[in-house]
């Protein structure tokens, strides 16, 4: 049995252990998987302790960074975010970036040489910006620390930074701050008048599985989508590294069918 982990500043709510252990029985292997919530004095110990006696480990908000030292390499999208979500045999990966352009996939959502925003350029908003503008998307952020998103600008190229939200003809408008869950749920990060213009909603946040940022776009009539096909895409594709396995979309896309059927709720 495979011995895996998620490390965070605050794992309790995550879904990343039933999302794996779902996965890797699907996928023919039995892992067990510990939610570990820590503080950052503690993150030297714990990271030190996964590599020497974990078969591999996922990272969340706010350690994607801090684990890259601990690692002899990192590869594929980890070196091009700059950012590691998966740690095996002390190697980094970012999957992220994969789940998020296969659940759009899944959805029939194509970015293609439409204009969308993307409220937030750090974290997990850098893998987005990049994966739609290689997709073609015609890509407008912002960030509240402007610096993240000028970052972005000067890695990628091809976004346009703004210096705020204004309504405006948007096919699709992103939330990627994180605004709208723990501390801040009820909370959005812009309000009807902007999400009046957009076509469609979504938010990389599942828990709730309502954001109010969803909860505004709903009402106004517009499709929406919440991060929990992300989480289980990029969880999928880890799985499939871990398991030394080609990924395939289609089958993805029917796991993540079942796991809703069964943890739906």
């Amino acid at each position: 049995m495979l011995k895996m982990a998620v490390i965070g500043k605050d794992v309790s709510k995550s879904d990343s252990a039933k999302m794996h252990t779902f996965d890797m029985k699907k996928l023919g292997s039995e892992c067990s998987y510990e939610l570990i919530s820590i503080p950052r004095e503690e993150l030297d110990a714990t990271v030190k302790k996964l590599i020497a006696g974990y078969d591999a480990f996922n990272v969340t908000i706010p350690y994607k960074l801090d684990v890259i030292p601990y690692l002899r390499e990192i590869v594929g999208d980890a070196e091009t975010f700059g950012a590691v979500n998966l740690v095996k045999d002390r190697v980094g990966y970012n999957t992220d970036g994969a789940g998020f352009m296969l659940m759009l996939e899944v959805e029939g959502i194509d970015p293609a040489g439409r204009k969308v925003l993307v409220l937030g350029a750090g974290g997990a908003g850098r893998s987005v910006i990049k994966k739609l503008i290689d997709a073609g998307a015609d890509v407008y952020t912002f960030d509240l620390n402007r610096e993240n998103a000028e970052k972005v600008r000067r890695e990628f190229g091809k976004v346009t930074v703004l210096d705020s939200v204004q309504p405006a003809d948007y096919f699709m408008i992103i939330n990627v701050t994180g605004v709208g869950m723990h501390k801040t749920e009820g909370i959005s990060p812009v309000g009807e008048e902007v999400l009046s213009r957009c076509e469609r909603a979504v938010d990389l946040i599942y828990i709730p599985r309502k954001s109010e940022f969803l909860r505004i776009a709903e009402s106004l009539g517009k499709p929406i989508l919440n991060g929990e096909g992300m989480l289980f895409y990029q969880a999928y594709y880890g799985d499939c590294i871990i398991l030394g396995r080609q990924p395939n979309a289609a089958e993805a896309a029917e796991l993540f069918k079942e796991y809703m059927q069964e943890y739906g709720g």
